[in-house]
């Protein structure tokens, strides 16, 4: 590759002249083949981690080619899994633990990005991802680490957060430290081409769960806000023109853009109640965490926007994304924003009522225990206990939109 290539870096308009960040951003049609210019400022020989599904549609063997023609070796581990355990991130990190791999690079979605991350944890200071959760629980500095996401949800690239599943318990665990945030991030919209419409409609669903949460959480500030807002507009005007076309590489960039912005959101604040809802639905019934998300996400909304304060977060919202007129009061641009969520579930074929995803009334006592313990509920703006959850749970199908 040519050392003239180059992408323009989003770092001032993404972040703003006031947020620092170490992280560069890149993003546009073929940007991702710029990663060996990126990597060789940053090591010499690559992990390259990514999953089979990705691996199938090609987009790691490009990358692998990049690196080697800016000169790095490059390693291989392409066995990543949904919803990574500790024990599949270990099973990375022992793979490769000899070969003295200096940069890491994931390519995929969410799970092969976590999974990169926490394989990170592991060759750079040992042990299990259980011995890392929480916040800055490392003795040593990660490995750099480049991210080049294939899907628009879990915004994992502009985290400094690995989020893995205890084997036994499948409760997730969230380990993070500073240096987990990835030096450089690869926004290539041409990536996400190869993935199917429900996985499309799932991590967009996803992504936007985490603009609305994170803009009204109890860690809100100026930053978060920033991106809650801007990955809201941008999610919620293309979204369904990549349903209708998609091809249309424009409303795709925007879209990965978006979740981008969402991430980076998380990174400055926290979720809510809807992650906590959603994650037992993964754990005990499989669900896909977006599906389970866009389950959980209106009834979330529809009790949260009782508080004024935060009707008037919820408003801002749909009036700056130009889904509600300017001057619609707080009541009815809330009440725009929480129909058009509803209508694009519906559009994204996700599912609407429990028992679509085998859960049964029998199933909400534990679901209700689970969803208790979820740190995620503990930053919510309107406070919930088991009771609170358990009603949250039987008015799912109040929303359900037909």
């Amino acid at each position: 590759m040519s050392s003239s290539f180059s992408i323009p870096s989003l770092d001032d308009c993404f972040f703003g002249q006031d947020d620092p960040t170490p992280q560069k951003i890149f993003s546009g049609v073929a940007s991702s083949s710029a990663v060996g210019e990126h990597a060789k400022a940053l090591g010499s020989h690559a992990l390259v981690v990514t999953d089979r599904g990705v691996m199938s549609a090609g987009h790691p063997q490009k990358i692998i080619e990049s690196l080697n023609a800016a000169g790095l070796q490059t390693s291989l581990f392409a066995d990543s899994v949904e919803n990574p355990t500790d024990s599949s991130v270990c099973q990375c990190a022992e793979r490769v633990a000899s070969l003295g791999i200096d940069l890491i690079v994931g390519v995929g979605g969410g799970s092969s990005l976590d999974t990169a991350k926490g394989a990170n944890f592991i060759l750079t200071n040992g042990g299990s991802m259980k011995d890392y959760w929480g916040v800055g629980k490392v003795t040593n500095t990660l490995l750099p680490m480049i991210a080049i996401p294939t899907t628009a949800g879990t915004g994992s690239e502009c985290q400094s957060y690995a989020l893995i599943s205890e084997d036994k318990t499948h409760r997730k665990m969230a380990c993070g430290t500073p240096s987990a945030l990835p030096r450089v991030t690869l926004l290539d919209p041409e990536l996400t081409l190869s993935q199917p419409f429900t996985v499309s409609a799932a991590t967009g669903m996803d992504a936007l769960a985490h603009t609305l949460e994170s803009a009204v959480c109890t860690k809100r500030n100026r930053f978060s806000h920033r991106h809650a807002n801007k990955g809201f507009s941008l999610l919620i005007q293309n979204l369904m023109t990549i349903y209708d076309e998609p091809d249309n590489l424009a409303a795709r960039e925007s879209v990965l853009l978006g979740a981008a912005h969402a991430g980076a959101a998380i990174e400055r604040s926290m979720l809510g109640a809807a992650h906590a809802l959603a994650n037992p639905l993964t754990s005990r019934k499989g669900v896909v965490h977006g599906k389970a998300v866009g389950l959980t996400l209106p009834v979330v909304l529809a009790y949260n926007r009782e508080d004024p304060d935060i009707a008037k977060i919820y408003a801002d919202l749909a009036r700056n994304a130009g889904i509600a007129d300017v001057k619609a009061c707080d009541e009815e641009a809330t009440e725009i924003l929480l129909e058009q969520i509803v209508h694009l579930r519906t559009l994204s074929q996700l599912p609407t009522r429990l028992h679509q995803v085998d859960c049964q009334p029998e199933d909400l006592t534990q679901l209700t225990r689970d969803a208790a313990e979820q740190w995620t509920g503990n930053f919510n703006p309107r406070s919930l206990g088991e009771t609170q959850f358990y009603k949250l749970y039987q008015m799912i199908e109040k929303f359900a939109g037909d």
